[in-house]
């Protein structure tokens, strides 16, 4: 089996899989401080309650934005899955698709993994939006060529800094507003609107600009935690892949073991 890991700047994701099929995932907040002993006590209760075990797991690969999370996660599949991590975008596993981009080496590797599991399932160009930390929109050509794309603060982060930045504003959760009105009677309505919706207007007005510079017809698939929510929402979103990085982990697993 396959233990897929996904470190983001918020959370590490981790995937079980047997092929390409999710067995169990579980998330855990990003600290890079964390060392493998304590990942390996934390893994090992979520996999007993899924009915695994360490020793189920032969294989390991790893995609990451945070290089001083790298290390101890490395030390995690040596120590106790007996394999060595393989790293996405470090050899021997090649990337397998063209970055056509200015700095190739600078793109995020959750980006170009997303970029290779749109390909593998969707067909045409491609406008993949990954809601994180930040909010990425990455266009995959229908050739499968990373072609670039937009990074905007993510919603939590807007929220955060508008809380921060103002003494009186009081913190609210993410959710739609009650109604579709967009003129707020409360502070928390408005404030409710303002970010809720304008995240609305700014995704929805990005990628209309993004199909009209592509020139052809062009799918926009989302992933990532708040993707249903905004799909609930807006009607930009051609399909939803809330396991697109870890489906791309999985194909280049697949393709590594095929070299």
């Amino acid at each position: 089996m396959l233990l897929a890991i996904d470190a983001g700047n918020t959370n590490v994701v981790f995937a079980l899989l047997e092929g390409r099929d999710i067995r169990a995932r579980w998330r855990i907040a990003t600290d890079p401080r964390r060392t493998a002993d304590e990942y390996a006590v934390w893994l090992n209760q979520l996999l007993m309650l899924e009915g695994y075990k360490i020793a189920d797991v032969d294989a390991v690969i790893i995609a990451t934005v945070v290089p001083r999370a790298l290390h101890n996660l490395q030390v995690l599949s040596e120590k106790y899955f007996r394999t060595t991590a393989l790293v996405a975008g470090q050899a021997p596993v090649d990337w397998g698709i063209e970055l056509d981009v200015a700095e190739p080496g600078s793109v995020g590797a959750d980006r170009v993994v997303n970029a290779i599991a749109a390909h593998h399932l969707y067909a045409g160009d491609l406008i993949v939006i990954d809601f994180g930390t930040a909010t990425t929109f990455d266009v995959v050509d229908y050739n499968g060529t990373y072609k670039g794309g937009i990074i905007a603060p993510g919603i939590n982060l807007s929220l955060d800094a508008l809380v921060a930045a103002a003494a009186k504003l009081p913190k609210i959760a993410i959710a739609p507003p009650e109604n579709r009105s967009v003129i707020g009677r409360t502070t928390e309505a408005q404030m409710h609107i303002g970010v809720f919706w304008g995240y609305v207007a700014m995704m929805e007005g990005l990628v209309a600009r993004m199909r009209a510079e592509i020139g052809r017809p062009t799918r926009v698939i989302s992933t990532g935690g708040l993707a249903v929510l905004f799909n609930d929402n807006s009607d930009i979103f051609d399909a939803i892949a809330p396991d697109l990085t870890v489906q791309g982990l999985a194909l280049m697993h697949e393709r590594s073991l095929q070299a």
